[in-house]
């Protein structure tokens, strides 16, 4: 028999619907929703981490619950806090608030954390229990999840192309492959994102702002202001110093870019971009140590919009954890440009495998992503 009610189960589905509602701005730290239900089952607070730095899920919840949380249940997407950050410990919170009983959808995969929360809370004879809607819950923050047990950030790699495999006609011309509802899910899916990573080859061709536009992401004024929106750090690989300070991603005012390279470009960029110089090895930069430096910045997750090049490099590289096709109903032809730029495979064992995790149509276009699954290096 389970240890989870039914009502356990919608006060936490609750939760990680709350939780999400912080997923434009609360990078570096994870998405966190909190629901307090008394004994009665009614629901008396809830709440949802908004920015790093300010609240967490918790306090805002039993704010809203106030006299109410004494005796209450509390479920959290996450486990409560139990260190000292930019503020203070959730544990304690729920302590001194007299709640009785705390479900987490699962433990906290932070080193900080890691199960002193909930240890916290039942040396104080607060019931706990965690492992609620646990695979929802890692979904939200699989970023934040795998940078903690890692080091390296979440790495999804977007790509868009006709039914064919192709991303563009012979001569560059790409725009527009797929609808505007999908090119809408892009920019959620941007704001989502810590940062957005591309090469120079595709700025230089198509001089991209590489921003959020708020006006597509379909939010209210109340859930997320257009002056609260994150802009996610643009990142613009240059192995040969190519970017000049002209281009739209590098303007003052665009938000926060960092150029990668191998040598300084001493260029006369604005004071919103950053270099940081990569080793460089057969004339390439070496990517694995890109992805990890990008660890090193806080950053959980990577949206990668790129050429052939670049994202055949990230795939051979073993650095991308995650696929997102927009499919086009359309035919360009053999001539047309691929999606990935690879070695030549020469036998079947060398494929890279892919597992689908979700499917659907966005107006005229599929949306198909794909986690990869590279071959362990013993098989």
């Amino acid at each position: 028999m389970s240890q989870f009610s039914p009502h356990d189960h919608a006060m936490m589905a609750l939760a990680l619907q709350l939780a999400k509602r912080g997923q434009y701005s609360t990078t570096p730290n994870p998405n966190v929703g909190c629901v307090i239900s008394d004994d009665k089952g009614d629901i008396v607070g809830q709440g949802w981490h908004h920015k790093a730095g300010s609240a967490h899920a918790e306090v805002h919840a039993l704010n809203q619950a106030g006299q109410k949380a004494t005796g209450a249940t509390a479920y959290v997407t996450l486990e409560p806090c139990s260190h000292t950050g930019r503020t203070p410990p959730c544990a304690n919170a729920l302590i001194k608030a007299g709640i009785k009983r705390v479900v987490a959808a699962m433990v906290d995969p932070n080193p900080l954390v890691a199960g002193k929360g909930l240890a916290l809370l039942r040396a104080e004879k607060i019931e706990t229990a965690s492992g609620l809607l646990a695979s929802q819950a890692a979904q939200l923050n699989r970023g934040f999840i795998k940078r903690m047990q890692t080091g390296l950030p979440w790495v999804t790699v977007k790509l868009a192309a006709s039914v064919d495999g192709k991303t563009a006609l012979a001569n560059g011309q790409s725009k527009w492959i797929t609808g505007p509802l999908a090119r809408q899910d892009v920019q959620r899916h941007r704001a989502a994102s810590c940062a957005i990573l591309t090469g120079s080859g595709t700025v230089l061709a198509d001089d991209p702002g590489l921003d959020v536009r708020y006006t597509e992401l379909g939010l209210s004024a109340n859930r997320l202001a257009e002056k609260d929106l994150r802009q996610p750090l643009k990142i613009i690989l240059d192995g040969r110093n190519q970017m000049g300070p002209g281009l739209r991603c590098l303007q003052q005012g665009s938000g926060a870019s960092l150029i990668i390279n191998s040598r300084v470009n001493t260029s006369a960029f604005a004071s919103n971009v950053s270099q940081w110089q990569a080793p460089y090895t057969h004339n390439k930069l070496d990517l694995s140590a890109v992805i990890h430096y990008l660890g090193s910045l806080h950053l959980n997750h990577i949206w990668v919009e790129a050429g052939a090049t670049l994202a055949g490099a990230l795939l051979e590289n073993r650095l991308v954890d995650e696929l997102i096709l927009y499919q086009a109903p359309k035919l360009i032809g053999s001539a047309g440009r691929d999606l990935f730029q690879i070695t030549p495979l020469t036998d079947m064992q060398q494929v890279i495998d892919l597992q689908w995790q979700d499917i659907r149509q966005i107006g005229d276009d599929l949306k198909l992503s794909a986690k990869v699954m590279y071959a362990k290096a013993n098989e």
